[in-house]
């Protein structure tokens, strides 16, 4: 014990001390194993600052090399479900299977209808969108129209539908049923001109790939038009080809015609015939009133033959007058009024078919899933990848927990015994390795001092001789 100013100070030794302060043997001290690994790792502490002061140029490097890529996304809107047939089973399975009302019948019915769903296999229209957005036909048009296999530099179409499949997510939400899709692309604007592409081509392969009943019947009834249309030209063709022949332009309308012309006629031949007569009586034979009485009654005999044709039925077909006479209309009138009534019956099956066809379409255009969007894909102006600052640290982190495992097997491998089997095994195995390795590159090595000798020949390069000798004066020859 001594005194200064009047403290007590007690300077009998107790034990060692490391940093000024007496050791208490209550208190927690550090692992000794714990402390003899930080003090590895910390004798190394120089080699580890320079690890990682290269390892942050290096990754830094890495990270200002990688190329930008942009993300371009679009969303559709959920979807039109299933169509009215399997929408009216759900509705009547859930109305069995909740006999009670109000929340709990709600959540049962809901409930049963979506079990029903999954067991009857009718999917929401957005797992379809999914599918075909993922099928090989829109990935192939994709790559085609912005030639991808050049711009992933893939040899082969399979190759390029991988690296595509690689750049483009698709997904739909569960609660919502939005449909995303995203597009990766080193170009702004070809990533969002893929994203509007998938969608066009979306809307495409729907339209044709729709199997509703109304998209059954549009097909049915347009090839029913096609057919009706070709009968109907046909029959038009020969109702038209057979008046034209015949003259039979109306031929109720031709039949009263002749009919009335053919009484006037023969009214004028009976007052001729009476004029003749009396004329007879007052005239000599070779009068010449007589014989113009006689050539006016022969000209109304030969439009009255004219008009009422032969009386056989050869003369009534072998007549090449202009018009069809009265005995030849009744012929001319059966097959008439046949392709009349064709022609009339084609156009109206073709008339009722076309109604039926434009409401097909309509049903159609209302049980086909319409594409609709929700966001449109615009260029991109900030990137998603590479982020640079989580690239370095990460790679200088990596570095420096490779060095400080390299440490610590530095120290294992010391450690262990010079005659040690295990040891001596693995020294052998790594000097072998070495001299394979030495042995592939001693040819690699070799090359570049051939190639600096055949630089250095003189007999190679004559035109290098002479440059040089012209510089000093001396000939190739003379040297």
């Amino acid at each position: 014990m001594s005194e200064l100013s009047g403290w007590a100070v007690d300077i009998s030794p107790q034990g060692p001390r490391g940093n000024g302060y007496p050791r208490d043997p209550q208190r927690k001290a550090f692992p000794s194993k714990t402390v003899a690994n930080v003090r590895v790792v910390w004798e190394r502490r120089r080699m580890l600052f320079r690890v990682a002061v290269c390892s942050l140029i290096v990754s830094t490097v890495i990270a200002f090399t990688i190329p930008k890529r942009y993300e371009a996304s679009t969303q559709l809107m959920p979807p039109e479900n299933v169509s009215s047939e399997g929408m009216t089973m759900l509705n009547t399975l859930s109305d069995h299977g909740s006999g009670d009302s109000g929340i709990g019948g709600s959540i049962g019915s809901m409930a049963l209808g979506g079990l029903a769903g999954n067991l009857l296999g009718i999917k929401s229209s957005g797992a379809l969108f999914v599918g075909i957005l993922e099928s090989r036909t829109v990935t192939d048009q994709i790559i085609e129209q912005f030639h991808l296999s050049r711009v992933y530099h893939a040899k082969k179409i399979e190759d390029a539908e991988t690296m595509l499949w690689q750049h483009v997510e698709m997904s739909e939400d569960k609660k919502t049923g939005i449909v995303s899709i995203t597009v990766t692309d080193t170009s702004p604007e070809r990533a969002a001109a893929m994203a509007q592409a998938y969608v066009a081509d979306l809307d495409q392969l729907v339209v044709q790939l729709s199997t509703s009943a109304a998209r059954r019947e549009r097909i049915f009834l347009e090839g029913r038009l096609k057919a009706v249309k070709a009968d109907l030209d046909r029959a038009d063709t020969k109702f038209s080809e057979f008046a034209s022949q015949n003259t039979a332009i109306d031929v109720p309308a031709q039949g009263k015609a002749m009919v009335e012309e053919a009484a006037q006629v023969q009214g004028e031949l009976i007052v001729a015939e009476s004029d003749l007569r009396e004329a007879q009586q007052i005239y000599a034979p070779t009068n010449v009133k007589l014989r113009a009485y006689e050539a006016r009654i022969s000209e109304l005999k030969n439009q009255l033959q004219k008009l009422g044709g032969g009386n056989s039925l050869a003369d009534i077909k072998s007549d090449s007058s202009l018009y069809p006479s009265i005995r030849k209309l009744p012929l001319l009138g059966v097959t008439y009024f046949d392709l009349y009534r064709e022609s009339k019956m084609q156009e109206t099956v073709f008339g009722l078919l076309t109604q039926q066809y434009e409401l097909a379409k309509v049903e159609e255009a209302k049980e086909i899933p319409s594409v609709k969007v929700l966001d449109v894909a615009v260029v991109p102006t900030k990137k998603s990848y590479p982020h640079r600052l989580q690239l370095m640290i990460l790679g200088t982190m990596m570095s420096l927990a490779a060095a400080v495992l390299w440490i610590f097997m530095r120290k294992w491998w010391d450690a262990i015994a010079f005659d040690d089997p295990g040891r001596l095994l693995i020294e052998e195995m790594s000097a072998s390795a070495r001299s394979r390795v030495r042995r592939f590159a001693a040819p690699v090595l070799a090359f570049g001092p051939a190639v600096a000798r055949f630089r250095r020949s003189p007999g190679k390069h004559p035109e290098r001789n002479e440059g040089a000798a012209s510089k000093t004066g001396v000939s190739p020859e003379r040297s």
